[in-house]
């Protein structure tokens, strides 16, 4: 690849200049095209057609021309000049604002014409220079985006050419004058500088540079947890370690759905991630994270298969330690399991939820492949033993609780006696009861529910008392599902269009609930799943419980008077509101038990956008309702004649009047990603027409209030809803 191509950016000069030449030369009649029409204008005419190119220019130039208006008029525009100016003037926005539109700009890149491609590239090429989260991250969406291509012009298109440069790591930092720290003589950390970014450094890393961090590579020794470390200067040092991290874990993955039952799926899970914890600390991350850290740990009987009839999602948790940048901070020392809390670890906190015996642990190691003849040269490797020294008289958590009671019960520094009443006692124990949430039993077909009904602070404070790594004030646990076979490229479609709309109603002030979670692709049939904390489904409240909804909210929350279930009957319509417009507009399917999950603080959260907008399960046609309203919906509302229920219809009426004022922003984000798409949502050539039409911009707020009464009263009395509900109790088991 040619020097002065991967150098390439647009001059601001040159690409405002382009942009006017265009505005000027395309007049709106298009007089070129059909020279007779010139004579035919007015004077004042084609002064009108100068001045609203102007007034387009002036636009462009002006502070509302933002992220979301930039991408409309690049997809719209067929000018180059146009483009290039566009193209240009992403560099002023912000990381994060153009990120969320990464999916458009790449599909663009990939499926539209080469001037659309010369004016996106310089703005890809510049950031992946930058930061290897985002030179990953649009190495798998390229990849994944150029699925859809026949396989013959796949290989040969510029997608694929510019997502081959990336993984070659040829786009590095550039960078002038410092000069690398020499380690320390015993020292095993891979130096900081080895990854630096533009804004840590700023000279041009030379070949003597280069030589003395590959030979500090090849130093290191070969062990069991790090086999491949000689090798590490053939591939490029850069993008590997997060690159063979994220392959290990969708390995797993794989190796999983091979397996028959759950029990045999947790056992090789938590085998696989026993072993995985051998090549860690190291300087690889999660994705979904929202600060930079360093995984460190994965508590590995902590990891859970969830739900699936064919395959093998499952969840992990991982302990992180915060750091500056992932990229140039130096990666922890590894701290061995047994120099610290050797009484007590988060191995054996938990052994409910995972089913299996330390004995069977044990045994089950040796089911894991031979990780020394693998090509998972991504670790650090175990580098010096941190000797930590438990404080004098430090005592294990269970210690310390006994000592408590015993000290509760001994006190002698209360002197007089204190009479509480009968009737007292039997108010506050009821009280208690009635506000401690309930726990979920161990379910061997369902692994995932105990270890998701648990509170995630308690689960943050088990898993921390039982880390080597615990005592640091920068410790943090983070969790992610981890999906293989499924293509999640919908998923993300549905995270924008959600995360947009959230956007609008809180610029509207429209108090509805929706919680838009993070989709990570990785491929066209793997990537990553930000879990919503806190919450189950409603399959695992029905199967545990043996309640009703409104009989599981009092029971969780208290009486129907108290404050506690006030505020999650609100919580829960506000989110029920929510999620039945995002449900109508994207005609959301597949709505059972199973993929609606319910929080600690009463919100709903449907999951799993798999069928959105013109596809639906088999193409079985069972839900046809604008969205799904059960009667045990009602009821924790309060009954078709309460307030809340009122309440709900107004959230509803007051959402899409919001909504259909920002249609366009919506509409875009679909419309876009339906270019060169073969993804089941976009079977037909109706997707994005349907799309506009039931944003309804032509009745009137009246008649608005009138097609809200009319959704919600056929969605309860919809029979397609009960029968698809059925229809999944009988052939896969959900309640």
């Amino acid at each position: 690849m040619d020097a002065m191509e991967l150098d390439l950016v647009i001059d601001p000069e040159v690409a405002l200049k382009a942009c006017q030449e265009v505005l000027q030369n395309v007049k709106l009649l298009k007089v070129e095209e059909e020279p007779e029409l010139l004579e035919k204008c007015s004077p004042q005419r084609r002064s009108s057609a100068a001045a609203k190119q102007s007034l387009l220019l002036r636009l462009f130039e002006s502070k509302l021309f933002d992220v979301s208006m930039a991408i409309s008029y690049l997809y719209k525009s067929k000018e180059p000049g146009v483009q290039a100016y566009i193209g240009n003037r992403l560099f002023s926005f912000s990381d994060d604002d153009v990120d969320f539109h990464l999916p458009q700009l790449l599909n663009m890149y990939v499926h539209m014409d080469e001037d659309m491609g010369d004016a996106i590239r310089p703005y890809v090429v510049h950031r992946c220079r930058q930061s290897i989260a985002f030179s990953l991250q649009t190495a798998w969406l390229l990849g994944a985006y150029s699925s859809d291509m026949h396989i013959s012009t796949q290989r040969h298109s510029r997608g694929t050419k510019l997502r081959k440069l990336i993984l070659s790591d040829e786009l590095k930092p550039h960078s002038r004058h410092a000069v690398e720290p020499s380690p320390a003589p015993d020292s095993q950390i891979i130096p900081a500088d080895a990854y630096l970014s533009p804004s840590k450094r700023t000279h041009q890393r030379s070949k003597s540079d280069a030589t003395h961090c590959t030979s500090l590579a090849t130093s290191l020794k070969r062990t069991a947890s790090n086999p491949k470390v000689e090798r590490g200067y053939d591939e490029p040092l850069r993008l590997t370690p997060q690159r063979e991290f994220i392959k290990s874990l969708m390995g797993i993955g794989k190796r999983l759905a091979t397996l028959p039952t759950k029990e045999q799926k947790t056992k090789q899970l938590t085998s696989e991630l026993l072993v995985l914890n051998h090549k860690l600390p190291a300087r690889v991350w999660l994705p979904t994270a929202a600060f930079d850290h360093h995984v460190v740990r994965v508590p590995h009987t902590q990891a859970v298969v969830l739900n699936s009839k064919d395959k093998a999602p499952y969840i992990i948790y991982v302990e992180v330690l915060e750091c500056e940048s992932f990229e140039t901070s130096t990666i922890p020392v590894r701290i061995p399991e047994t120099r610290i809390r050797s009484a007590r670890s988060a191995d054996n906190l938990l052994p409910e939820c995972v089913g299996i015996t330390a004995e069977q642990r044990a045994g089950s190691f040796s089911t894991v492949p031979n990780y020394d003849n693998d090509d998972e040269a991504w670790a650090v490797d175990d580098i010096g033993e941190l000797q930590v020294e438990l404080p004098e008289g430090h005592t294990s958590s269970s210690d310390n609780i006994s000592q408590f009671s015993v000290d509760s019960i001994t006190s002698t520094e209360s002197k007089e006696p204190i009479f509480i009443a009968a009737g007292d006692i039997r108010r506050r124990l009821s009280e208690n009861l009635a506000h401690t949430p309930t726990t979920f039993r161990k379910d061997p077909e369902d692994p995932s529910a105990v270890a998701l009904k648990e509170p995630w602070q308690e689960k943050v404070r088990r898993i921390r008392e039982g880390s080597p790594y615990g005592h640091l004030p920068n410790w943090r646990l983070l969790s992610v599902i981890v999906k293989c076979g499924d293509d999640l490229r919908q998923e993300l479609l549905a995270f924008q269009v959600l995360s947009q709309l959230q956007s609008i109603w809180e610029q509207e002030r429209v108090p509805l609930w929706i919680k838009p979670y993070k989709i990570l692709v990785m491929s066209s049939d793997s990537g990553m799943i930000e879990p919503v904390l806190n919450a189950v489904s409603l399959h695992q409240v029905r199967k545990q419980s043996q309640l009703s909804l409104l009989d599981y909210f009092l029971q969780e929350h208290g009486s129907y008077t108290t404050e506690a279930f006030l505020t999650a009957q609100r919580n829960f319509v506000e989110s029920c509101a929510g999620y039945s417009l995002i449900c109508y507009l994207l005609q959301v399917k597949d709505r059972h038990n199973g993929n609606i999950l319910l929080d600690s603080e009463g919100h709903i959260i449907h999951i799993d956008f798999g069928f959105i907008l013109s596809s639906s399960p088999r193409n079985l046609g069972f839900e046809t309702s604008a969205f799904k309203l059960t009667s045990e919906f009602v009821d924790v509302m309060g009954g078709l004649d309460g307030d809340m229920f009122n309440y709900y219809k107004v959230l509803m009426l007051q959402g899409l009047i919001a909504a259909r004022k920002h249609m366009e922003k919506v509409v875009q984000i679909v419309e876009i990603m339906q270019q060169g798409s073969h993804l089941p949502c976009f079977h037909g050539s109706s997707t994005i027409r349907y799309l506009k039409e039931r944003f309804h911009m032509s009745l009137t707020e009246e008649q608005l209030q009138v097609l809200v009464e009319q959704m919600v009263d056929g969605s309860m009395r919809s029979i397609t809803t009960k029968l698809y509900d059925g229809f999944q109790y009988f052939t896969n088991g959900i309640m």
